[in-house]
């Protein structure tokens, strides 16, 4: 491939599943990091939190969880793919089963919370996924 393929960022989408959470905390920075990275790149990232995932967008769980010890705050991550352009959905579907109220738990970063059918149109119109 020709290096300007490589250059030519304007058409790419991205769509990160955010499936890790709290139990792997290992797993929760990486993601973020690596969606900001893209979209400085000019390409559409989308993440989608589901299954355990949706734990990390629970107000107090991201501003108290790192990576590694030490290291900067699951919250930080995600507050720096935003401000890169990163759009962060929350699966609807899953807020019963982790006990949680759209309206009083979740964080101010999410842009929108999906459903299930949502993922699937993201999965089929991205030119690339991603799951952590």
């Amino acid at each position: 491939m020709s290096e300007s393929h490589y250059l030519d960022h304007d058409e790419q989408s991205v769509l990160i599943v955010m499936t890790s959470g709290p139990s792997t905390p290992h797993r929760c920075a990486t993601p973020f990091f690596l969606g900001a990275l893209l979209a400085s790149m000019d390409a559409d990232v989308r993440i989608f939190f589901t299954m355990e995932g949706v734990n990390l967008v629970k107000r107090g769980v991201a501003e108290n969880l790192v990576a590694m010890e030490g290291g900067k705050r699951v919250i930080d991550f995600m507050r720096d793919a935003k401000a890169a352009g990163v759009k962060l959905h929350l699966c609807l579907p899953a807020l019963p089963g982790y006990k949680m109220d759209q309206k009083t738990d979740i964080i101010d970063e999410v842009d929108e919370c999906s459903s299930g059918g949502a993922l699937a149109d993201l999965v089929l119109s991205c030119d690339k996924v991603l799951c952590f």
